[in-house]
């Protein structure tokens, strides 16, 4: 606040004193055969504007407690009250620094009374001119700032929107994936296999403790996810009693891209749902993520049919509402039958964690 009080004060002594030198250039040419002193009328000129640089702060004042915006009768006739008032002592300033001065030599007026006279009639017009222009400043400026501070706010909100959004979907998947995984222990542990059981919790606790400690926040490194996901899949492994392999293949510069917290997690979910559990048979996991251009490229391929992966709950819809959410239309999802399985691939812009 002090700062921004200093700029316009500094401003305004900026503007004042340039058109008081103006005007002492002015007159100077003007009366060029008088041989004035061209530093004493500029002193004088300089001294008679920058006057104006405390009157214009008690008219912005004044302005801002009495807008003329929307017009009122009563604040208009009190500013032309108060143009008035500034015209008269500053004309009465004006040849009072006259007398003080005498920038005008033998030309310069002795008396006080009908030069001020004189003066305050002749430069009224003027006088209520500049006061005008000050009001007006004030309001534009004060309409700018206000306008300014609209936006600002604006795209706070926005942005505020934005983050819980994205914060609801990343938490609609955390008990998704807990409940699953919940039942897998439940169901290993009637079978009597404890063992197998303990692995997974302990593995269910690493997941959860890496969604706790991230929650809210938009981007993480692939390195981390893929460190996750390959958490995700080994107890997927013991669910499955060994039927499930699994390959991860990330390229050596694309470890520390940024993608959303928990992206790859689903993406494997779905895959090791409608590739394995709905079948008897051995199911494959394939992850590859690689730097294309000026893209992020992640591949999930899994065994099993695209029928099949159609997932009609929230995991691939929640990824693709997050993704674009956050990337708009530079991101892509799709799910497409490749060879003997099934292939999700996300696109997004290449970007670096923080």
């Amino acid at each position: 606040m002090q700062l921004g009080r200093a700029r316009v004060l500094a401003a305004a002594a900026a503007f004042w004193t340039v058109f008081g030198i103006v005007c002492a250039m002015q007159v100077w040419l003007s009366m060029l055969a008088h041989n004035h002193s061209l530093a004493r009328v500029t002193f004088y000129q300089v001294a008679v504007w920058d006057a104006w640089i405390l009157v214009g702060l008690g008219v912005a004042g004044l302005a801002r407690r009495f807008p003329v915006v929307p017009p009122s009768s009563r604040n208009l006739l009190l500013h032309l009250l108060c143009g008035v008032i500034v015209g008269v002592l500053h004309g009465a300033w004006w040849v009072a620094l006259e007398l003080l001065i005498v920038p005008y030599d033998v030309m310069n007026p002795t008396a006080f009374t009908t030069p001020f006279v004189k003066t305050a009639f002749y430069q009224m017009p003027l006088e209520l001119l500049l006061y005008a222009l000050v009001v007006m400043t004030v309001y534009a400026s004060d309409s700018y700032a206000r306008q300014r501070e609209r936006e600002v706010r604006t795209v706070q909100l926005e942005r505020s929107l934005a983050e819980a959004r994205l914060q609801a979907l990343e938490l609609q998947i955390q008990p998704h994936f807990l409940f699953n995984t919940l039942n897998a222990v439940s169901a290993l542990v009637h079978t009597g296999a404890r063992e197998q059981a303990l692995t997974m919790i302990s593995g269910v606790s690493d997941l959860l403790r890496y969604a706790l400690d991230r929650s809210g926040g938009q981007n993480v490194t692939v390195g981390e996810e893929v460190e996750m996901l390959r958490r995700y899949l080994e107890i997927q492994r013991v669910r499955f009693a060994d039927r499930l392999t699994f390959s991860i293949d990330v390229a050596p510069d694309a470890g520390k891209a940024a993608v959303p917290v928990l992206l790859l997690q689903p993406l494997a979910e779905n895959a090791v749902h409608h590739g394995l559990a709905a079948s008897t048979g051995s199911g494959r996991v394939e992850v590859r993520v690689a730097r294309e251009g000026d893209t992020l490229r992640i591949r999930i391929w899994n065994s099993g049919r695209l029928g099949a992966a159609r997932d009609d709950g929230i995991g691939l819809a929640n990824i693709a509402a997050r993704l674009r959410q956050l990337h708009g239309d530079r991101q892509a999802l799709e799910l497409r039958e490749d060879g003997a399985g099934v292939l999700a691939q996300v696109t997004l812009p290449w970007s670096e964690a923080v």
